[in-house]
């Protein structure tokens, strides 16, 4: 459940952009973003980075959109991939790991307490960078080679989320073993 939370206004953005206008593709990933951000609020988590940073982002480029700026479909998603990125990489330069929040909520204090946690965390969010990057270098192959079919680009991006996806669980249970184990 928490990974579609996590990844629905990255979803909603992807689909509303093969069906309408980009602008309204972005505000709906935006309104989707702010309302994973108030389920969290309303269960007494904490506002995560990459909810807020992504309601941010994709407001951004949505206003920019709407003032005049010019920018293709590819470029969009290019806009879009590059916030995601820096946002990633910018929790690593924070030394907050994106996942690190996520997994404070569900882990036992136990173990947030052990050193480890916070590798693992790393191991995750450098999984999700590099997620990102290959999403990123799809969006630049279709708008450097145009005449690329677009379902490579949507397959690439849909087969790095999905091993990242597959890449968090596994770890993420790997790991709760052995301080199971452990403890």
């Amino acid at each position: 459940m928490m990974l579609f939370l996590i990844l629905a206004p990255f979803a909603v953005f992807g689909a509303l952009m093969m069906l309408t206008t980009p602008a309204i593709s972005l505000f709906a990933a935006c309104a989707v973003a702010l309302g994973t951000i108030a389920y969290d609020l309303a269960r007494g988590r904490s506002v995560k980075a990459l909810a807020a940073g992504a309601a941010v982002l994709f407001a951004a480029v949505g206003t920019y959109l709407l003032s005049g700026g010019g920018m293709g479909d590819h470029g969009i998603r290019l806009a879009v991939d590059l916030g995601v990125l820096a946002i990633a990489l910018g929790s690593i330069a924070l030394r907050l790991p994106f996942t690190l929040q996520y997994a404070r909520e569900v882990v036992e204090p136990e173990i947030v307490a052990q050193p480890a946690f916070m590798t693992t965390n790393y191991i995750l969010t450098w999984a999700w960078i590099g997620a990102f990057i290959l999403m990123l270098v799809a969006d630049i192959l279709l708008i450097y080679w145009p005449s690329l079919p677009v379902w490579i680009g949507v397959a690439v991006a849909f087969a790095a989320r999905n091993c990242a996806v597959y890449f968090t669980t596994w770890y993420s249970a790997r790991r709760r073993a052995q301080f199971a184990r452990q403890a």
